[in-house]
């Protein structure tokens, strides 16, 4: 058997690196190199909310400054709650400085506005978003974006105040802030302030027009148009074409007021009137407070309503009712407490210098003379009730009552309607007292007895009628028509006799002797008529008749 020889392996080690691996290496160390100068070159991750993604999309839709490229939106997608539109943008890193907490972002694209038209340029391009960058020191990745520009930028020159209106839905904004018509601000934001319940509209002022606000400057709303009517007719005016378009804000130093001071503090607060008119009833602040008890109706009557004394505006109604009546008092007092304030500043020049104390005496003089307040109405149409004060002889020294559960009380007397009233119901009274039933049952009889007359006189008339016919028939015939002519014929022949008795004629002298011999023989007649009137006998037994013999006296044997 052959023996088999040992054989020692020599084992080699081999090299611990292949030149293979060298490219692999070069490349990742290369892809390293690239990734990192991707991720230094880029700029912050932001996300904005915007209330709508119209005309944004992931990948095309850039941020812009000043129309220079600065970012580019990565991705769009909804909040939690579905309510708003969430935005992740990949700024530039050149950009990452103009991200401050008070930088902002709005959407560009067409939109027709105030100003005119705006974002065309967007039409082909389309939308993006512009960003204006801020002045604070801190800095922000999360943004809201705009719904409409900015005013004006955190930097800019001018002053910012805030106006308070009890009503929203006044302006927009954007919308003017005009003094004298001349276009000096805008609107720049609108919100709901919730501790002091009302709507407060941020305005931008710009330089050097902040120099007009002062601290006696009053706000009102403009609606670019208004229409007044008075003695002289229509009178129109018109603030602005924007301002008519959509309104605005106009505030002024009121005629005759002390401007004040200059306003430096931004945000200072200011009321918004809802009119000029508006304004120039509510900017005293200096009145008095009278409480007035009326023993009539109040409706009409609202807060604002005027005081007039001949005419002059003294002050305003404050509060109608001043309080409901409690359990306690109920309504056993039948008047209606209303407030009012006498305004200081519509009575008094400037000039005067008198402390409340002193007028509220003068009042109280004026109360004894005869000043009382009264309802009177303002507009028949509308029925709105205003207060007239006035002095009346019939109230001179009359007392009254001074105070009102701690108010100063007005004296009033009834108004004039109440009064016309109480008038129409006396004479109703005297014309129920009347005795209607028996007048009007003459009256009706006095209608019969004209019925009746009337029926007469139509009888009459018809029977007149009749005679006219026969008048007019007879006058028709031919005898009749012949008539006038024998009448004529026969004044001829009467003409022709008493021409024959004229003065000149043998019939009238004789006729005149004649008379004449007639006339001398009733003259011979006369004394024997008198002596047969004296007389009737004499004729008879002469003018002195012999005695009746007597018979003797015989002796009867």
């Amino acid at each position: 058997m052959n023996e088999q020889e040992e054989v020692t392996a020599t084992v080699k080690k081999g090299r611990s690196f292949s030149a293979i691996w060298i490219l692999p290496i070069v490349s990742f160390a290369i892809g390293l190199w690239m990734l990192y100068q991707y991720q230094s070159n880029q700029g912050t991750l932001i996300t904005l909310y915007v209330q709508t993604a119209e005309g944004i999309e992931a990948g095309k839709t850039e941020i812009r400054a000043l129309s220079v490229k600065v970012g580019v939106v990565t991705e769009v997608s909804l909040n939690d709650d579905y309510s708003a539109i969430v935005l992740k943008a990949r700024m530039d890193k050149d950009a990452n400085r103009m991200l401050l907490k008070d930088s902002t972002f709005w959407v560009v694209k067409p939109r027709i506005g105030k100003e005119g038209v705006s974002g065309l340029q967007t039409l082909l391009s389309g939308a993006y978003i512009a960003l204006r960058p801020g002045q604070s020191e801190e800095i922000e990745d999360t943004f809201t974006v705009l719904e409409v520009p900015p005013v004006a930028p955190p930097d800019a020159k001018g002053l910012r105040v805030v106006l308070f209106a009890q009503k929203a839905g006044k302006l927009s904004v954007g919308d003017p802030v005009l003094f004298d018509g001349f276009t000096v601000g805008r609107v720049e934001n609108v919100s709901f302030d919730i501790e002091k319940q009302k709507a407060a509209y941020q305005i931008f002022v710009f330089q050097p027009y902040d120099s007009l606000i002062r601290s006696e400057s009053r706000f009102w709303l403009t609606s670019g148009l208004n229409i007044k009517l008075n003695a002289q007719g229509f009178d129109v005016e018109v603030a602005s074409l924007e301002s008519l378009i959509s309104g605005g804000v106009t505030f002024a130093v009121p005629k005759g007021q002390p401007s004040g001071h200059a306003i430096t503090e931004q945000m200072t607060n200011f009321r918004l009137f809802d009119d000029i008119k508006q304004m120039q009833e509510q900017m005293y602040d200096d009145y008095l407070e009278y409480a007035l008890l009326f023993g009539e109706s109040v409706r009409g009557l609202n807060p604002g309503a005027p005081v007039e004394y001949r005419g002059i505006r003294i002050g305003t109604v404050e509060k109608v009712p001043l309080h409901l009546n409690d359990k306690q008092h109920g309504f056993a007092s039948k008047q209606i407490p209303v407030l009012i304030h006498i305004e200081i500043e519509r009575i008094l020049e400037p000039t005067l210098t008198i402390t409340a104390e002193e007028l509220i005496d003068d009042f109280d003089n004026e109360f004894k003379n005869g000043l009382r307040a009264t309802l009177k109405t303002g507009n028949l149409l509308t029925g709105a009730l205003y207060i007239d004060t006035d002095f009346y002889e019939d109230e001179v020294d009359k007392s009254y009552t001074k105070l009102y559960r701690g108010y100063r009380n007005f004296p009033t007397v009834s108004g004039d309607f109440v009064q016309f009233q109480r008038q129409i119901g006396s004479i109703l009274n005297k014309l129920n007292n009347l005795p209607v039933e028996s007048v009007l049952t003459s009256l009706d009889n006095t209608l019969i007895t004209t019925q009746q007359t009337i029926g007469t006189v139509n009888d009459a008339a018809k029977e007149l009628d009749s005679l006219l016919k026969r008048l007019d028939n007879l006058a028709k015939k031919d005898e009749t028509q012949k008539l006038p002519k024998e009448i004529k014929q026969t004044l001829q022949q009467l003409q022709v006799t008493l021409k024959g008795f004229s003065p000149d004629s043998t019939s009238y002298q004789q006729l005149q002797e004649t008379m004449k011999s007639f006339n001398d023989a009733m003259d011979e007649f006369g004394p024997l008529m008198q002596k047969l009137n004296q007389k009737p006998d004499s004729l008879i037994f002469g003018d002195n008749p012999k005695a009746d013999p007597i018979p003797a006296k015989g002796d009867v044997q």
